[in-house]
């Protein structure tokens, strides 16, 4: 008799789940210490937490838990627009900006189908892909950037989305205004082109992508809360696209999938301009301060756009479990195909100093 299992959906079977960085309890619980003698460098959070006024919006939401949140997100929605000078019906919300991916998927894939990537981009983007029976094309990324030639080059009749991280997760490299003008120039109107910016706050001189929405019905721009925000825990992203696609994914998303603490933390913390600058500052001076160290020391790292910096260390999982005795998590990059490598989020001055002194101990054991 045919199992359940066998009923289910057979592109499943082959699906890993994706294993987010270490909690920082788990490693508390397993050495038997206390959960604020542990440091956390391994999900490219923000260092200093959220704004103070988007945790007094929190807190005032929760008087109101017990009505539903606005299914339309209406002044979240309008207060992105008005940042960005678009209008209300070039946004959507999303349960982090993992679930706009999923929206996409929704709306775009079929079983063998296709979509490009970088060979070390985001595993979300190959993991949704197969979850809609989709295959990925993963193109080669020399110097770990993305080689935007060699992934036009790859489209065929089976392309429907190229995703695009700018700055890219895991290697903080990132790709040039005018070579995004190039390609999306080229890329066929029926292929979805989405630029993931999750990390775009950190960079110094960002590109203008929100011209494309306007000339360009293909191109998705997603952003997130998470980071700069410091609201990861909130769950909350946004896609910003011409009114049609946006028009488009609205019908896929399930209803409520913003919850009204969420939309009132990023409300605030989006007007928090404060917060975000202080936050980008401590980022960009504690960069400097870890790639000098490196180099210092002659190890090899990929100089980063973002709030996280990719360093060679031999053996990625063997350095990854003795930071981990020693109460410091980073992230190991098997995953990624990069087995010899580690990726270490950006901290506070004090975290930056614990983890170049615990890395120096590790190394000369």
């Amino acid at each position: 008799m045919e199992s359940l299992f066998d009923r289910a959906n057979p592109h499943l079977r082959d699906i890993v789940s994706y294993v987010p960085g270490k909690p920082v309890e788990d490693v508390a619980r397993e050495l038997g210490i206390e959960p604020d003698q542990i440091v956390k460098l391994a999900s490219n959070e923000n260092p200093i937490g959220p704004s103070p006024k988007a945790v007094a919006a929190m807190q005032n939401a929760l008087e109101r838990a017990h009505f539903y949140p606005d299914g339309g997100g209406y002044h979240l929605r309008k207060a992105i627009a008005e940042r960005f000078g678009l209008t209300l019906e070039n946004v959507i919300l999303g349960n982090g900006s993992n679930e706009i991916i999923e929206f996409i998927g929704h709306a775009f894939l079929r079983p063998g189908d296709h979509i490009i990537t970088a060979s070390h981009a985001f595993l979300v983007y190959r993991l949704m892909a197969k979850l809609f029976g989709a295959e990925t094309v993963e193109v080669p990324d020399p110097a770990f950037t993305h080689d935007l030639d060699a992934m036009f080059d790859a489209i065929g009749p089976a392309t429907k989305q190229i995703y695009i991280a700018n700055p890219n997760n895991p290697t903080g490299t990132m790709v040039s205004e005018m070579q995004l003008d190039h390609f999306i120039e080229r890329v066929p109107d029926n292929i979805v082109i989405v630029l993931d910016e999750a990390y775009y706050e950190f960079v110094a001189e960002p590109p203008n992508t929100l011209k494309y929405l306007k000339d360009h019905g293909n191109v998705v721009l997603l952003r997130t809360f998470s980071k700069i925000q410091g609201l990861a825990s909130l769950r909350i992203g946004y896609g910003l696209a011409h009114p049609e696609l946006i028009k488009l994914l609205q019908k896929t998303r399930q209803p409520f999938n913003a919850n009204a603490i969420a939309q009132a933390g990023a409300l605030a913390g989006l007007q928090d301009e404060e917060h975000q600058a202080k936050t980008k500052k401590m980022v960009l001076t504690g960069r400097a301060f870890l790639e000098q160290a490196f180099s210092e020391r002659h190890i090899e790292y990929v100089p980063s756009v973002a709030n996280f910096i990719l360093i060679k260390v031999g053996d990625g999982k063997k350095v990854f479990q003795n930071l981990l005795r020693r109460g410091m998590i980073v992230r190991a990059m098997d995953e990624y195909k990069l087995s010899e490598w580690i990726r270490v989020t950006i901290g506070t001055p004090e975290q930056n100093e614990k983890f170049l002194k615990e890395f120096d101990a590790i190394r000369h054991e």
